[in-house]
């Protein structure tokens, strides 16, 4: 008759013995305890990591145990399934065998796959990046393949954008013309400006100064005798 317990007792002195800074008892009844699995580093010096939690049933290892992720680091929702199905799996496959060791070291090398993956993920990422920079610089220096179809939708904007700004310059010249007032308008609107001037002059009285050494005497004026000028006839005169 298979003694369940002594089996149980033994592997977990072996798990702590060989997870001893990872390894942690839960409760003894049931057996319950959590074993944490971290990947080798990746990239940047980066890891994915999980907490595995396994419970002993009654007639173990002759049925599976209870296990669950409890939680993890830098794993996303599909991983977080595969490591579940690959649980079942090796439960499965290793029925009859103490195989908590078996499972944690599957998850083990599942945990090395995903950085594997995510460094390669990233590295497509960065190449994809620099090809899509590459062909954008291309593109700065060819341009863009003129096609009819392009070249309708590009002289559609244009005409549209041109007569949007034609709209805008007609409304404010419109506007323009009704803010200039006309001289008549400007008399309508001020009936005082046509007499404005006599209005300056009365108002100015005898304070209007003249100078009159802007004006010479007349004897001073070099004018010519008409009978000094060559050109007289007094004929002429006469005839008329």
């Amino acid at each position: 008759m298979t003694d369940y317990s002594e089996e149980q007792r033994n592997e977990l002195e072996a798990l702590e013995s060989i997870y001893p800074d990872s390894f942690t008892v839960l409760s003894e009844k049931p057996t319950t305890f959590t074993i944490t699995v971290t990947s080798e580093a990746g990239e940047d010096d980066e890891t994915v990591q999980t907490t595995l939690k396994f419970t002993y049933r009654e007639k173990y290892p002759d049925e599976t145990p209870l296990y669950e992720i409890v939680s993890q680091e830098n794993l996303d929702d599909n991983d977080v399934m595969d490591i579940i199905k690959l649980l079942e799996q090796q439960a499965e496959e290793n029925l009859g065998m103490v195989m908590i060791f078996t499972l944690v070291s599957a998850v083990q090398e599942k945990l090395n796959e995903i950085v594997d993956q995510i460094k390669t993920r990233r590295e497509e990422e960065k190449k994809q990046k620099e090809r899509e920079a590459e062909e954008e610089e291309k593109q700065r220096f060819h341009g863009t393949p003129v096609t009819i179809e392009n070249f309708l939708n590009w002289k559609a904007k244009f005409d549209a954008e041109l007569l949007e700004i034609k709209r805008k310059k007609m409304k404010e010249e419109e506007q323009a013309g009704k803010n200039k007032l006309s001289g008549k308008q400007l008399f309508e609107m001020d009936h005082n400006l046509d007499t404005s001037d006599i209005q300056f002059l009365e108002e100015a009285g005898n304070n209007v100064e003249v100078d009159e050494s802007l004006f010479q005497e007349m004897d001073d004026l070099e004018l010519e005798d008409e009978e000094d000028d060559p050109d007289y006839n007094p004929v002429n005169l006469d005839s008329d």
